[in-house]
């Protein structure tokens, strides 16, 4: 099974509280490194993880060859002030959504002329939002070269912060699904 598979069936269970397994320590430097290889810029729009993924992006070296700027837009009316989401979509699907979450991969990436977009919304806790439990996260990756796109649901469980890392690490693991 390569990692990406494993990480994405695995992480929901994984314990990260204290910090990140160290079997998928190396895997965002590794992913840096593939869309180094293919010459893919990277870009996110962040909700729930508030700029944790761009944060482990720009701390690997080299990372300013993949990694222009990217978005936190940890609240709605943020979403549609930055990325231009039409807010119906919040409404009519609440923010913690696949809906949401595709169309801030789409709408990043589009807005960052890169090739590839991350959207992820969810709840990190300490409690529900919108009627959606903690550990609640989708994360949609889209490739605006290939035209491939996959947007996941899942349930995480651990602490707010263990929550944040799973989604970044499942964040890795999607870009390595869509290249």
């Amino acid at each position: 099974m390569n990692k990406s598979i494993e990480i994405l069936k695995e992480a929901e269970q994984a314990n990260f509280e204290n910090g990140l397994p160290q079997k998928w320590s190396g895997f965002a430097t590794e992913t840096v490194e593939k869309l180094k290889q293919n010459k893919l810029k990277v870009t996110a729009a962040e909700s729930l993880t508030a700029g944790l993924f761009q944060a482990t992006v720009a701390s690997i070296p080299g990372a300013s060859n993949i990694f222009d700027g990217g978005f936190v837009t940890y609240a709605d009316d943020i979403k549609v002030q930055l990325l231009g989401m039409d807010p119906k979509l919040i409404e009519e699907y609440t923010v913690v959504s696949n809906p949401v979450a595709q169309a801030m991969a789409e709408l990043s990436a589009e807005k960052i002329k890169a090739d590839i977009g991350l959207g992820f919304t969810g709840v990190a806790g300490p409690d529900p939002l919108e009627g959606n439990p903690v550990g609640t996260v989708f994360i949609g990756a889209c490739n605006r070269q290939n035209h491939q796109e996959i947007i996941k649901e899942f349930h995480f469980e651990g602490t707010r912060q263990a929550i944040r890392l799973k989604s970044v690490l499942c964040g890795f693991a999607l870009i390595q699904e869509i290249i």
